[in-house]
């Protein structure tokens, strides 16, 4: 076709400017609007799969753990398990990614003694978070979990100051008072109808406690594993399930798990089986979302998929709340949204005063 329409090119009048303007704009469009509709349609699916993939994984676990209909009373053993299934889901993804390099990206995993005591300091953390976690899940009910471990932020707030002497403005303080005050508000209204366990509402204090210091040692160990996320997952889960088994002998669950009548029943196995691969596929969602959006955004989803989650939990379990229990939830999440809002700002701008000072100094040939 061009061959065809070259020569008869020198036979006419130029197009106008403005004809070419409108043409050329008319395809940047079309082609802006096809990129932004194809981004859009893959961080809306990314931001499913993480919220799928967080209240499925919930719910399963308080299936686990509490669940009437089971009657298992073994968290440790619960726990210990799903770290066992990523370990083995690290494995299997090692293997396909050395037949099929081309299909499967995944790093090389063996087991370096050197690096697993160098993880170690996190690993502990990690298997009090995901403890901690299990058994503040096992005693609060699904809707009122997020206010039970909603001092997170809280303490990543203390921990930076005691740690890291981070200091953190009076807007961001502010914010964490709105959570302490919807936790606060929270407890009195599980109190009020009877349903407050004061054991989850304290495994839900630690968790929050751990959840704040796995982030700060994450930053700390990721070089012994090479910045490797997957390594670093690897060797906690690693650890996680050499550590676990004395503590599943001393708190007596090996008794519990004898006398357990379903002990031999396919469908607990099988649910067991996949709580463990949706705590492997938490991680892998997690960072994808951050991937494909930013950490800002991942945490205001985090937020709305907290929100979704006590929702779905009232209705499911036909639970009936009252205004300032509702309340309670919607300051927490009022103040964890807002936090997050407050710090990307901060973030933003000590971002620009990097750019103007790099540009001032480049413009003075400083």
């Amino acid at each position: 076709m061009c061959v065809h329409y070259l020569p008869s090119l020198f036979h006419r009048t130029p197009l106008r400017r403005s004809n070419i303007l409108k043409m050329a704009l008319s395809n940047l469009e079309q082609g802006s609007y096809e990129t932004f509709v194809t981004k859009a349609v893959r961080i809306a699916c990314v931001v499913a799969m993480y919220w799928f993939t967080s209240i499925t994984m919930v719910f399963l676990n308080k299936y686990l753990l509490g669940s009437p209909d089971l009657k298992l009373d073994a968290p440790l053993f619960v726990t210990f398990f799903q770290c066992l299934v990523t370990v083995l889901l690290c494995w299997l993804l090692n293997l396909l990614s050395a037949l099929c390099p081309s299909v499967v990206e995944f790093p090389s995993i063996g087991f370096d003694p050197k690096i697993s005591r160098g993880v170690l300091p996190l690993s502990l953390v990690f298997i009090g978070m995901i403890t901690f976690n299990n058994l503040c899940l096992k005693y609060v009910g699904v809707a009122f979990y997020n206010v039970g471990r909603s001092l997170t932020t809280v303490f990543n707030v203390l921990l930076s100051y005691v740690i890291l002497k981070q200091t953190t403005s009076l807007r961001a303080i502010l914010c964490c008072g709105v959570i302490i005050g919807g936790f606060c508000l929270g407890l009195n209204q599980e109190g009020a109808t009877g349903s407050l366990s004061w054991a989850g509402v304290m495994f839900g204090v630690i968790a929050s406690l751990c959840v704040s210091l796995n982030a700060i040692y994450t930053k700390k160990v990721l070089p012994a594993v090479d910045g490797s996320i997957w390594k670093l997952t690897y060797y906690n889960n690693v650890n996680a399930c050499i550590l676990f088994i004395p503590l599943i002998t001393i708190s007596g669950e090996l008794k519990t798990l004898y006398l357990f009548d379903k002990i031999s029943s396919t469908n607990f196995w099988g649910v067991m089986i996949l709580g463990g691969m949706f705590g492997f596929a938490i991680g892998y969602v997690t960072g994808l979302q951050i991937k494909f959006t930013s950490p800002l955004t991942h945490n205001v989803s985090g937020t709305a998929k907290a929100c979704a989650q006590t929702v779905l939990a009232v209705f499911y379990y036909e639970e009936l709340k009252t205004f300032l229990w509702w309340t309670s939830n919607i300051l927490v999440l009022f103040g964890s949204f807002a936090y997050t809002w407050v710090k990307g700002l901060e973030m933003k701008k000590v971002q620009d005063e990097t750019v103007n000072r790099n540009r001032e100094k480049n413009e003075t040939g400083v």
